[in-house]
């Protein structure tokens, strides 16, 4: 149970293949079902930091991907203008600017 649970599948799902209904799945393996959702999770998020931790084009898609989803960073930039509708205006965007933000 445990290992379907991790894997992905949902209590719907692992009922369906064992030929229960959801609500006595869960009332009966319901600690099965969390645990194997939470080592899963644990897993991932540990190959995810040694990924993110290490050197190379894959160590900075998951630093960033990391820095999104645990520190909640974010890449917008929010541009503010006023004035007449007539007016051209030309942005350059920096790693520098984006410091400032």
């Amino acid at each position: 149970m445990e290992a379907l649970a991790g894997f992905g599948l949902s209590t719907a799902e692992i009922a369906c293949v064992l030929a229960t209904d959801e609500q006595n799945l869960k009332a009966t393996y319901a600690h099965e079902l969390e645990s194997g959702s939470i080592k899963a999770n644990a897993r991932v998020a540990e190959s995810l930091y040694r990924k993110a931790t290490g050197e190379g084009r894959v160590a900075v898609t998951a630093a960033i991907f990391w820095l999104k989803t645990r520190a909640r960073w974010k890449e917008t930039c929010i541009h503010e203008l006023e004035g007449k509708l007539d007016t051209s205006v030309t942005f350059v965007t920096t790693y520098e600017d984006m410091k400032l933000l």
